[in-house]
């Protein structure tokens, strides 16, 4: 089974997201937050986090990048009540119990996201509202189309 990690290629996270997720957190899209946002809501910080954040299930905080990782039947587990009790906490949630079949569908919707995707592929996520609801789309980054200038800059000794 596999699920995705934060990852970080630059900073910009932590000048973009008002609570940036951390680095390897296991990582769903959490476009869930947003299901009762209006234009109006759409503003700085926020904007950013609606655009393309996915949400970290440690910090439940966002992040830019995932990266397709293996995941163990425990820890996907541990993921899904984590999600469950944050539900209830921050979401109005009335039990764990009650919640647990959100959680899962929330986990198993980026389980089914990487399935088929090779280890260290990148994704990145879209947001846009419409008359129906929040639309999310998905871009896939095969780790074989990365170059490295796409996340270093390289310098001569001369400076250029």
């Amino acid at each position: 089974m596999k699920l995705a990690r934060t990852i970080h290629l630059d900073e910009s996270d932590s000048h973009v997201f008002h609570n940036p997720a951390r680095s390897g957190e296991w990582a769903i899209s959490g476009g869930f937050e947003f299901s009762n946002w209006t234009e109006d809501d759409l503003v700085g910080k926020a904007r950013q986090a609606f655009s393309n954040g996915w949400l970290g299930l440690d910090s439940f905080g966002r992040a830019t990048f995932v990266a397709v990782c293996p995941i163990t039947h425990d820890e996907h587990d541990r993921l899904v009540g984590t999600l469950a009790e944050h539900f209830v906490a921050y979401w109005g949630a009335p039990s764990v119990d009650a919640a647990l079949p959100v959680a899962r569908d929330e986990v198993g919707h980026m389980v089914d996201l990487c399935a088929d995707l090779d280890d260290n592929t990148l994704l990145t996520v879209m947001r846009s509202l419409t008359e129906s609801g929040v639309r999310e789309t998905f871009r896939v980054i095969d780790p074989m189309d990365a170059r490295i200038e796409q996340v270093a800059r390289h310098v001569t000794p001369e400076g250029d």
